[in-house]
């Protein structure tokens, strides 16, 4: 019998990362949940896809510490039934259901300018929708949709709220990444996939290898100038952070085909009750990387759950990261007056 390839590597890859720990602990593998007990009365947080997973319990775990929550979704049925939900069980009537596809450059395009007039300040944006190991797909401006949606559709939004979180500041920007992107490589001769054979799983690990590149892109562009006379980086006051929240059970994987086989579902079983957490638990990483005093000042960097940890050899290449930078620059349009005018 020959395990699923998606199944080996999922595993894998965990248990590569964890070989070295101790599993005594009950909180080994899920990171348990987030220690910082600060609240954010007053501050507002948007969250992309956030209807459902651990978007959705990262809204409503911000809305119990007195967030103004902003939900950013394709699908607003779900959002607006999530966003009532999370505003009943957390007594929270700051929480609202916003329209966002990332698969469209307009929509993103709406979406930003709405947050830019109707939001007083813009403290926390969490990047947080994601599509995984979809069918070959495009968006509706022609990209790949897991390019698209997960890198480029963030990308644009970031740079189009940028003004917003520098005069929020201190603010922090959130990117969730993923351990995949250890296999990912930047082609580009063809990100979208539109010379070579279609590869769903490269075409994910790409996406989130963009999405770690992107965080240090960001962070080093935000950083500022060292100001001699002060002795010290004028910054911006905004930081910018990767995670990897660990292995959860959400809607994410449903083309994987993971659990899909009597042996998957049986003999992986025990596998995956060690490996796999809930979503609850899924979004604490996020949590903390958003609420925790130990994060403040802390950016351009990736963390696995909560331990901040060297990402792969190639997301740490800073020629790719400029590349990536200006290709994506000129896919999503940011015309010449939004780049001198957001860095």
């Amino acid at each position: 019998m020959v395990l699923h390839p998606s199944c080996c590597t999922l595993i894998g890859w965990t248990l590569q990362e964890r070989n070295d720990e101790s599993i005594s602990s009950p909180n080994h593998l899920t990171g348990g949940r987030c220690p910082s007990k600060a609240t954010i009365n007053g501050k507002t947080v948007v969250i992309t896809g956030a209807n459902t997973g651990i978007g959705k319990e990262t809204a409503r775990e911000l809305a119990k510490r007195g967030g103004r929550i902003i939900m950013g979704c394709r699908d607003m049925e779900k959002c607006e039934a999530a966003a009532k939900e999370i505003r009943g069980t957390t007594l929270n009537r700051h929480v609202f259901a916003c329209q966002l596809d990332l698969a469209s450059l307009k929509s993103i395009r709406e979406f930003a300018e709405k947050i830019k007039k109707e939001e007083q300040h813009l403290d926390v944006l969490i990047n947080n929708a994601g599509v995984m190991r979809c069918p070959a797909g495009k968006t509706k401006d022609g990209f790949d949709i897991q390019f698209g949606v997960n890198h480029l559709g963030h990308f644009l939004l970031t740079n189009l709220l940028l003004d917003k979180l520098k005069e929020s500041a201190p603010s922090r920007v959130i990117n969730l990444a993923s351990l995949a992107h250890i296999v990912g490589k930047m082609d580009f001769e063809d990100l979208n996939w539109e010379k070579k054979k279609f590869d769903t799983k490269q075409a994910y690990c790409q996406s989130k290898l963009a999405n770690v590149l992107f965080t240090r892109e960001l962070a080093k562009r935000l950083q500022g100038k060292w100001t001699g006379l002060l002795n010290m980086w004028a910054g911006s006051g905004v930081t910018v952070n990767a995670v990897h929240p660990g292995v959860v059970a959400t809607e994410l994987g449903r083309h994987t085909g993971l659990h899909q086989s009597q042996f998957s579902s049986t003999v992986l079983s025990p596998f995956f009750s060690l490996l796999v957490k809930s979503p609850e638990l899924g979004a604490q990483p996020v949590v903390y990387l958003a609420v925790s005093e130990d994060m403040e000042g802390v950016t351009g960097k990736y963390f696995d759950v909560r331990t901040e940890k060297e990402p792969a050899r190639q997301a740490l290449d800073e020629a790719v990261a400029h590349r990536l930078w200006e290709v994506s620059q000129r896919l999503v349009g940011l015309d010449q007056e939004e780049k001198a005018h957001h860095l």
